[in-house]
Order: structure tokens, then C-alpha cells, then sequence
């Protein structure tokens, strides 16, 4: 399995990325938060020739503007990949399934050339979606052990601890695998 993690403004910009596959970046947050780190943190992930994504913290309500500013901030690049990040919002929210899905389909829909992913917890995933629809794939986060989710679902990304730093691991054979998946080969 592949070795990742996944950054915010409460990270470094300087983190460290020795024995990493993949970098997850929070760009956005509903319609006006842009994370004041996206430029540098994504930098050190490039400079260490990682594959690239980028998530935006999804509120209810303006999902089509959501998915706009989201694009219009995330960088653009082959091979980036993008995610939908669906959980509960600091004032105790969250977007519908329909909001969920009406997102990632807007993302995909804006920037065909990358894939676009949901992120969610094993609550969400279980007790919470009714969909199913996780646009090309699922990145859950379930804090057991690395690559054993407790979900039955196909996934390409788990998250298994934020101690000390949001760990992951991709299901992919080979860094090579997840390039040629995310459109970079």
C-alpha cells in the first residue's frame, strides 16, 4: 500500500514528506475560505514528487458556487486529484446526500480532466450516506489499522490516524498505479 497524508492550515508548510506517496492539501472551505497555506504546502508536496490532492470542507446550501470556488482556488493540474470532504461543520451541519452528490458531480463536471473523490468517516459512510456515490472513488477514514477499514465498500483511500499528523494509505499497487489512475502518467 501507498504511504500519504493530508495537510491543513494547522500543519506546517514544511512537513515532512519522506516515504510518501500522496499529499492531500485543504484548499477551500464552503464560499470564502481559502487556506492561507495551499501555495507552500503544496509546494513541498510537488518538491518531493508526490501525487497531489486537494479538498474542499463541503457546507450546506450554494453546493454549484461551492464547486466553482473550490476550482477556482485548487491549482489545476494533470494528475491532481480532487476531494469532497463531507462531515459535520463547526455549526454542527452537514451538506444532504443530495448536496453530496450534487458537489462531486459539479467538480468532475468543471474539471473533467480530474478525478474527484469523497471523503468521509465510517459514520457518514454507514449511518449517514444513501447514495453511495462517491464520484471515482472513496476515501474514508476509519482510525484502525492501516488499510483495514471497517466498511464493506470499494475504497482507494483510507485514513487511519491523525496522531500526530492525518495518516493514509492508497490502494494501489504501485505509486505508477496511482498516477496512471489519477491521469499523470
Amino acid at each position: 500500500m501507498l504511504r500519504g497524508i493530508d495537510v491543513s492550515s494547522y500543519q506546517s508548510h514544511s512537513y515532512g514528506t519522506d516515504g510518501l506517496h500522496f499529499v492531500f492539501v485543504k484548499a477551500t472551505e464552503g464560499r470564502s475560505y481559502v487556506n492561507p497555506k495551499l501555495t507552500a504546502q503544496t509546494k513541498t508536496a510537488r518538491d518531493a514528487d508526490c501525487v497531489v490532492g486537494f479538498y474542499h470542507f463541503l457546507w450546506p446550501g450554494n453546493i454549484d458556487a461551492q464547486a466553482a470556488y473550490f476550482v477556482s482556488k485548487a491549482p489545476e493540474r494533470a494528475g491532481d486529484v480532487l476531494a469532497c470532504d463531507w462531515e459535520t461543520t463547526s455549526s454542527g451541519t452537514r451538506a444532504s446526500n443530495a448536496e453530496k452528490d450534487r458537489f462531486i458531480r459539479e467538480v468532475k463536471r468543471l474539471r473533467p480532466g480530474n478525478k474527484c473523490v469523497l471523503y468521509c468517516n465510517r459514520d457518514f459512510w454507514l449511518n449517514v450516506d444513501t447514495t453511495s456515490y462517491a464520484g471515482d472513488g472513496l476515501w474514508i477514514a476509519d482510525y484502525v489499522g492501516a488499510g483495514k477499514p471497517r466498511v464493506q465498500a470499494k475504497w482507494l483511500f483510507h485514513q487511519y490516524t491523525d496522531d500526530p499528523v492525518d495518516k493514509n494509505v492508497g490502494q494501489f499497487s504501485s505509486e505508477a498505479a496511482l498516477r496512471q489512475w489519477a491521469g499523470a502518467a
